[in-house]
């Protein structure tokens, strides 16, 4: 008997990751990163339970990746009585027509690619991504799952931006959020944590890393979230700005005589935590250097910490209130001083910190609360696993549409 797997794809331009799952227990079989596709030394790394290998050689594309993945998995008698079922996609950027995973099919496509005028960095490497893997593929359902999908409830005092109205109904021009994926995974799992229905819990989710996001959830729809019509709005990130008042940009690019193009740059790799200490954008290396006295560093973690702190009050006001604030991320998951930095001294929100508490998640715990006993408000530390989510939604798209192996 063969058993079901669910293979979890994310593309990028010269980069693939992917994870296989058996369905429906979700057991997590195998996983992969290839970098460098399409040069001359891509390197790529495979592990399936304790096995762990790698190695470098050319892989010109997404296709050449997967077709090794399969002989190095099937090489090592990894695959045997696996069907290969479902092939999960993640796409960046579905606009307001995809509210929930779609089965691809040439109209998915065709949609994808147009909106890569929304996403032109991920769009069109998740595009290409799922046009190869259904030619390695051609027999398995792909399901595309879209970052903006789980935002899509949010209501229209949320989403509009206060331009001219035909930004927005000729240009499609609002806020669309990002990090879906993670906030409905994290949201899920804060309800099983706290034994209580996902309908009846208002929280606030802060997806912490590179990439940084804020959502408001109430009853497990997003009413409210950070990212805009980019993944440049909102939170302070490790090389993006966050939010800006457009005047800014408007006289920066005039006193340094910036075009678009130069501008963009300036706001997508040179800002966030690397433009505001000139050291580094990982919380890590800011932190060491911190504890050393270095006052740019010091600078950094602040605004950064101040920037999440702030949005936290906005969407528990957003929500009318708030059951529990949820952490994942890199920096929401593993750094302890970060969290401290955002959530001490809010107790008269009834959100109380336990400092010891919070000091052993990331280090000694993987997951759990780190609120004081008598907090009002729980406060839950919990490793996202978007490649799950997708495994989900893929695996129930399957079983909806009735499709058999």
């Amino acid at each position: 008997m063969s058993h079901q797997g669910v293979l979890v794809l994310n593309a990028g331009s010269s980069s693939l990751k992917l994870q296989l799952f058996a369905m429906p227990a979700e057991q997590r079989l195998a996983k992969g990163l290839f970098e460098r596709l399409g040069e001359e030394g891509a390197r790529f790394e495979l592990s399936a339970g304790q096995q762990k290998w790698g190695d470098t050689r050319p892989l010109p594309d997404v296709a050449a990746a997967l077709s090794l993945a399969l002989a190095e998995l099937r090489g090592r008698g990894l695959l045997e009585g696996w069907t290969l079922s479902t092939v999960g996609h993640r796409v960046v950027h579905g606009g307001e027509r995809f509210t929930a995973p779609a089965a691809v099919d040439e109209e998915v496509r065709a949609a994808i690619a147009e909106h890569a005028r929304l996403a032109p960095l991920h769009n069109p490497a998740n595009l290409e991504g799922i046009e190869q893997a259904q030619r390695v593929f051609p027999d398995a359902l792909h399901v595309a799952v879209f970052d903006t999908a789980f935002h899509q409830t949010m209501p229209e005092r949320a989403y509009l931006y206060g331009l001219p109205w035909r930004a927005y109904a000729k240009h499609g021009i609002r806020r669309y959020g990002f990090h879906g994926t993670s906030h409905a995974y994290v949201s899920a799992r804060a309800a099983v944590l706290l034994g209580r229905p996902l309908a009846a819990l208002k929280l606030v989710s802060l997806h912490l890393g590179n990439g940084c996001s804020a959502a408001a959830i109430d009853g497990g729809r997003s009413v409210d979230t950070s990212l805009g019509l980019t993944p440049l709005e909102g939170l302070v990130m490790g090389t993006r700005v966050g939010d800006v008042d457009p005047g800014a940009l408007c006289s920066l690019a005039r006193a340094e005589g910036l075009g678009l193009d130069a501008l963009e740059q300036l706001l997508n790799r040179e800002s966030g935590l690397l433009g505001l200490s000139g050291i580094s954008k990982d919380v890590r290396d800011l932190e060491a250097r911190a504890q050393a006295g270095d006052a740019a560093a010091t600078r950094a973690l602040v605004v950064f910490a101040h920037r999440a702190r702030r949005y936290v009050g906005a969407f528990i006001a957003v929500l009318g209130g708030v059951d529990a604030i949820v952490l994942t991320g890199g920096i929401g998951e593993h750094a302890s001083r970060m969290r401290e930095r955002i959530l001490a001294g809010l107790e008269r929100l009834g959100i109380v910190l336990d400092r010891d508490r919070n000091a052993l998640l990331g280090s000694e715990l993987d997951e759990g609360d780190i609120a004081a006993p008598g907090s009002a408000v729980r406060l839950l530390v919990i490793p996202t696993d978007e490649e799950r989510r997708i495994a989900q939604e893929s695996w129930r798209l399957r079983t909806e549409l009735g499709s058999s192996a």
